[in-house]
């Protein structure tokens, strides 16, 4: 799946926890870190770095520090945001997570319930903190986000109405 207009790519993402043994091609992956790059951030501070987590012995910790390490034992691509955790840092995730999803890739944010081990995981300094695990790769369940339009997309999507959600003053 590539050149999936942007509505539709927000309407059909899911989170994506089971992958194929498909590898994601380098050029993919350096799209979805680009993504990261380019999202906007107050007054341009770009407050993030990426850590690309390769080796086993890394992601065998890093799983140890997530609430759920399946994820990251399971992925292809294995991302950490490092920064203090904020909007701006969601605003790079969602691109990222968005640009992914464009190539056909699947992810899925992991929190982190150890944030001491994941530091130590990441070999980050002490005044370091990673703000976000980022796994990716291809959905073990191909899908296909052109099955259906996008409004039949946010229909099926299990979320609140906009009626529970907006108010006007």
């Amino acid at each position: 799946m590539t050149g999936v207009d942007t509505w539709l790519a927000i309407a059909s993402r899911r989170e994506t926890r089971d992958y194929s043994d498909r590898p994601v091609p380098d050029e993919v992956v350096g799209a979805i870190l680009d993504a990261g790059r380019l999202a906007g951030s107050a007054t341009n501070r770009q407050p993030w770095r990426f850590v690309v987590v390769e080796s086993e012995t890394a992601r065998e910790a890093l799983a140890a520090a997530v609430y759920a390490p399946a994820n990251v034992l399971g992925a292809h691509v294995v991302v950490a945001i490092v920064g203090r955790s904020g909007f701006d840092i969601g605003r790079c995730a969602q691109n990222m997570l968005l640009a992914a999803w464009n190539a056909g890739v699947g992810g899925c944010p992991n929190g982190l319930a150890d944030p001491d081990t994941a530091r130590a995981a990441l070999g980050l300094g002490a005044d370091e903190q990673a703000a976000i695990v980022l796994t990716f790769g291809y959905p073990a369940r191909e899908r296909h986000p052109s099955l259906h339009t996008s409004e039949e997309w946010s229909a099926r999507a299990n979320r609140k109405s906009l009626d529970e959600l907006v108010s006007r003053v």
